[in-house]
């Protein structure tokens, strides 16, 4: 395998820090909403739960990469990286250059 296991744990750190910056930052967004119901109309009401809905369902796809990528370090560390889970074949560079967090070859993803 020609896959860089140093390069590939960078990548996947920088990426699990972007998201656990993303995630500090965007705490408020998902913060339970609350509205003067006397100054504020039903529509803006609406419009407020809807975007905290948003940004809850961004949070939990952030929380998935996290693991994936958790998985992906371990897998570095237990020299696993860049197999199939599912196969054992080599997963081909381009598909981890692609999805540095990819567990499976494209064959068995499909």
């Amino acid at each position: 395998m020609t896959i860089d296991l140093d390069v590939a744990a960078r990548l996947l750190e920088q990426k699990r820090d972007e998201l656990e910056n993303l995630s500090e930052i965007s705490q408020a967004a998902r913060d339970t909403v609350t509205l003067d119901q006397q100054s504020v109309g039903r529509l803006s009401r609406m419009d407020a739960m809807q975007h905290q809905a948003m940004n809850q369902a961004t949070e939990r796809t952030r929380q998935r990469d996290l693991n994936r990528i958790k998985a992906a370090i371990g897998r570095i560390d237990e020299g696993e990286y860049g197999y199939c889970a599912e196969c054992g074949d080599e997963i081909a560079e381009r598909r981890l250059e692609v999805d540095p967090m990819a567990e499976r070859c494209i064959n068995c993803a499909s």
